[in-house]
Order: structure tokens, then C-alpha cells, then sequence
């Protein structure tokens, strides 16, 4: 059995609660259903211990000192951390759209403001202990420090990336070994910068949008500037090739 098993991460961190009455820091987490083991394949789990998994990278990395802290976590809390996992085979559409919306959003919604006198605001929230209904009332001033203190401070990383979405990485070479050869040509075409962009923007650029008839491809310019496009893969190609050896 393989001893390592990296999975695909992506984190995303908030401070925001669904109401402005206090601060709830929580992590949103996309976690493959397995990961690339050390032996070079990929390997299903469908699940496990968040806590276990959790307790023992913090003592990995905080050293001893951390021990004390991990007991308490298992005799007092019981009931273990708050971990709302969505089922398997969830839509890559509906979950990225979700973090995305619960990133952007404000402190609090504007349909949770119910009066605004110029002195006062008047707002309402259900209280995460028991999902009761609370109403405050708060002068201007109050209200505005109850939000401000949820803004991050500046380049402070909300977002992280953990396994194999991980930087500079020894395996990285070996991952193509993980994919079926019959769909090595599909992932090929990927890296075309037409079937790119299609993929990604959703229209051919090959095709003029006036008479729809396509086009072909016969320079490329950049800053006013006739580039190569055999000199600008190499520098590509030099500049990824030194990035890696570097790391």
C-alpha cells in the first residue's frame, strides 16, 4: 500500500458570518475523492478523519508544544470540528459558483438592513447557535465597525492551494503517467491556444462574429511589434524549464 496520498486542494478562507454580530473564520474546501500516491497512481478514498488528519499536520508543524493543545481538542470537543462535507460527485459548476458568490459577497446582505434613520441602523440575523431570530439596532458608527473588521488586511492570501495544485513539485513530471492513454490527445489539445480559449470564453477566434466565415492565422503582433511564434514558445519553454530546476 502506497504511504503518501496527495489530493487536489484548493482553500478558501472567510471571515464572514451571516451575520455581522461577530466574527466566524471557517475554511471552504474543494478536496479530490482520492489523490496521486507515491507508487504513481491515482488511488480512490472516499473517506477520511478530517480531525485526525487536521490535529496531526498541526502537531507535525508546531512540533511537541502542540500536544497539550491536540488532548484538549479530544476530550472537550467530543462531537469533534464542524465539518459540513457535500456529497460525492458534486457539479465543478455549482461548487465553483457558490465559493465564488460567498467570496465576493459583502459582510452582511442589504435585504438584512430593515431601517436606516441617518443616526441608527436597524438589522436582523438568525443566530448560528440555535437558528433564532435577532434584531439589532446599532448607531452608524457601531454598525460600520462591526463590518470594517471583517476586511482583510492588505495582501493577505484568502485563497490557498495545497497537493497537487502545490508549486514546484518533484512529481509534477510524473502525473501524465495517472491520465488513460486514450485520452492523452483530448488533454493534448488543451495547450492549443484556439481550443483554449473556446473552452474557456465559449467562442472560436477563428471566426469573425460580422460574417462568420473563418479566418486564418497568419501573423501574430504584439505592442505594435511582429512576434515569432517559434522565439516566444522557446522563451516560454527556457523561462518554465529554469523555474523548475530553480525550485
Amino acid at each position: 500500500m502506497p504511504k503518501i496520498l496527495r489530493p487536489v486542494i484548493s482553500c478558501s478562507f472567510t471571515l464572514l458570518s451571516a451575520t455581522s454580530n461577530g466574527i466566524n473564520p471557517h475554511i471552504h474546501c474543494i478536496l479530490s475523492e482520492g489523490g496521486y500516491s507515491d507508487d504513481g497512481f491515482w488511488r480512490h478514498v472516499k473517506h477520511f478523519n478530517y480531525n485526525y488528519a487536521l490535529l496531526n499536520e498541526l502537531e507535525h508543524r508546531i512540533e511537541p508544544s502542540f500536544k497539550k493543545i491536540k488532548a484538549k481538542c479530544y476530550t472537550q470537543h467530543k462531537q469533534s470540528f464542524y465539518v459540513y462535507a457535500k456529497p460525492n460527485l458534486c457539479d465543478p459548476k455549482v461548487v465553483a459558483k457558490y465559493i465564488d458568490r460567498y467570496l465576493g459577497r459583502p459582510v452582511i446582505a442589504t435585504s438584512r438592513i430593515d431601517r436606516y434613520d441617518g443616526d441608527t441602523v436597524t438589522f436582523h440575523y438568525n443566530r448560528h447557535e440555535d437558528e433564532k431570530y435577532v434584531e439589532e439596532t446599532l448607531s452608524v458608527m457601531d454598525f460600520i465597525k462591526r463590518l470594517i473588521r471583517h476586511i482583510p488586511e492588505k495582501h493577505f492570501k484568502m485563497i490557498r492551494y495545497g497537493g497537487l495544485y502545490a508549486r514546484h513539485r518533484k512529481i509534477d513530471s510524473k502525473l501524465h503517467r495517472v491520465i488513460f492513454k486514450d485520452k492523452h490527445k483530448i488533454y493534448r489539445s488543451f495547450t492549443q491556444w484556439r481550443t483554449s480559449i473556446f473552452l474557456s470564453f465559449g467562442y472560436d477566434p477563428l471566426y469573425c462574429p460580422e460574417c462568420n466565415h473563418k479566418m486564418k492565422f497568419l501573423e501574430l503582433y504584439y505592442n505594435h511589434k511582429r512576434v515569432a511564434l517559434e522565439e516566444m514558445y522557446e522563451k516560454a519553454m527556457s523561462k518554465s524549464l529554469g523555474m523548475r530546476s530553480s525550485a
